[in-house]
C-alpha cells in the first residue's frame, strides 16, 4: 500500500520519518482509519498494541523521564463520536 510507506514510524523514538513528530501524525492517522475502515475495534486493539510498544521504547529510552499516558496519542484519537 502507497500510504503505508508515506508516513511510517521511526522506532524506538516513534517519531513519523516524513513530518518528524510525534507518530501517529495526523497522515498516519488518516491512513489508517482508512485501512481499518469498518472495523473500528480492531483498529482501536491495533493501536492499544502499539502503545504498549511506544511506551516501553520510551521508557527505554529515557528511564529517569517515561513517557506521560500516551493513551490520547494513541487511542482517544480513533474512538467512535
Amino acid at each position: 500500500m502507497t500510504g503505508r510507506s508515506e508516513h511510517p514510524v521511526i522506532t524506538p523514538s516513534w517519531r513519523c520519518r516524513t513530518c518528524g513528530i510525534a507518530w501517529p501524525c495526523s497522515a498516519a492517522k488518516l491512513r489508517l482509519l482508512g485501512e481499518y475502515r469498518g472495523d473500528r475495534p480492531a483498529l482501536l486493539a491495533r493501536l492499544a498494541s502499539l502503545q504498549e510498544e511506544a511506551a516501553r521504547d520510551l521508557t527505554a529510552l529515557n528511564p529517569s523521564n517515561p513517557p506521560a499516558n500516551l493513551t490520547d496519542r494513541f487511542v482517544d484519537w480513533a474512538r467512535a463520536r
